[in-house]
């Protein structure tokens, strides 16, 4: 009997053995437990300082940003307005100038009336982005009145600019300003019998054809011009303009060069070196803009060289200026430039043609560096190219 009772002694401190281990046991994966819950609840809160931290980095640097833009829009608006200023400034004292300027002839727009009947249509013989231009006659002489359109933008600005430069130059090759009437902003120009580069070129109204000597002659005239504007004093002057219609031709075939409404003076410093005047925006006529003027608003003298060499090429081809440098200097690849020559002409000299062209070519190149000096290669080319057309000039032309 006392020996079952040990055995029962024994199964029970065995069991109560058993159930404090699992006691421990449980306590210790309790307390495991909580250390991890602790540590995740750590990790956590350091987690959200993060965040926080974080985020009020963002905040800060936002704010400064804002603060940086604000600061930067309110010195564009000052510069815009000190900029704006200036320019009413400058328009203002060049409208005193127009107004007080003795250099010219003052017409009245009664005077104008009378000269163009009223402006009448069979009066006028143009018309331009600035306004339309008529003829009429003014002391007795024949003349030539650019109007001022209403809503030309830019027009009062080009008006003002054309009596300044045509009033303080002259050229035998610029066309001479006779006289303005500022009130109603007209222009008074000798007349031109033979209208337009442009239009003898492409025979409109079906006059005759530019004899080689004639067309060669025209470039020399055209370049030595361009020439004079680029060493005007006391800075440059640069047309910005120059094509076939800006050029025009006096009853002798005389060439001159118009509509100088969008020249700019630029510092004697920069303009004929790579560095650059800046402008706001690029101007003049589509195919003729310097690329490189185009697209970063910086001007030289070099910038009309582009334009001369495209009107160049349009003097010996009678082409279109789109993509015209391309289908010359393809010619000349592929050894067909001869087909490239006005046909209308019966006896180009295609070798003193090419060679022509070929430094149209250089002229019309992409980069500023690249073209050619006016007064040290193009002048002397061309004036060599218009004595030769003189020396082989027959004792009777059947052509111009």
């Amino acid at each position: 009997m006392r020996m079952f009772f040990l055995a029962l002694f024994d199964i029970f401190c065995l069991s109560c053995f058993m159930k404090a281990n699992e006691l421990n046991q449980w306590k210790m994966e309790e307390a495991r437990r909580f250390e991890e819950a602790r540590n995740a609840e750590e990790a956590a809160l350091a987690v959200a300082e993060m965040e926080k931290a974080k985020c009020r980095a963002a905040l800060e640097a936002a704010e400064k940003a804002q603060r940086m833009a604000e600061l930067e829009g309110q010195r564009r608006k000052q510069a815009e307005m000190k900029a704006r200023r200036e320019s009413q400034e400058k328009d203002r004292a060049l409208s005193a100038l127009v107004q007080n300027d003795v250099r010219y002839r003052k017409y009245s727009i009664d005077e104008i009336e009378v000269a163009t009947e009223r402006f009448a249509n069979n009066r006028k013989i143009g018309e331009g982005g600035y306004g339309p231009v008529y003829h009429g006659t003014l002391d007795h002489t024949p003349v030539a009145i650019k109007v001022l359109r209403p809503d030309a933008a830019q027009g009062k600005k080009q008006f003002q600019q054309e009596v300044e430069v045509l009033s303080s130059i002259r050229h035998p090759h610029m066309v001479l300003l006779l006289g303005a009437c500022p009130e109603y902003g007209c222009l008074v120009y000798e007349f031109m019998d033979n209208g337009s580069l442009e239009d003898r070129l492409f025979r409109r109204g079906n006059s005759p054809p530019l004899s080689w000597r004639k067309r060669f002659q025209i470039a020399a005239e055209i370049a030595t011009a361009l020439s004079f504007l680029h060493q005007a004093k006391p800075e440059p002057l640069v047309h910005r303009d120059l094509k076939p219609a800006n050029i025009l031709l006096d009853k002798n075939y005389v060439s001159k060069i118009s509509d100088v409404g969008l020249a700019r003076l630029v510092p004697a410093s920069v303009a004929n070196t790579v560095t650059q005047y800046h402008m706001t925006s690029a101007a003049g006529t589509f195919c003729y803009i310097d690329p490189e003027y185009q697209q970063t608003g910086k001007l030289t003298t070099k910038s009309d060289i582009f334009s001369l060499g495209i009107m160049l090429l349009q003097i010996i081809t009678a082409k279109s200026p789109m993509g015209l440098a391309h289908h010359v200097s393809r010619a000349i690849d592929k050894g067909t430039f001869k087909d490239m020559l006005d046909p209308v002409v019966p006896d180009w000299p295609v070798e003193e043609a090419l060679n022509f062209a070929k430094l149209c070519l250089r002229c019309a190149e992409l980069r500023k560096r690249d073209r050619p000096d006016l007064g040290k290669e193009i002048v002397p080319e061309l004036l060599r190219l218009r004595n030769l057309g003189k020396d082989n000039e027959p004792g009777i032309l059947l052509y111009i």
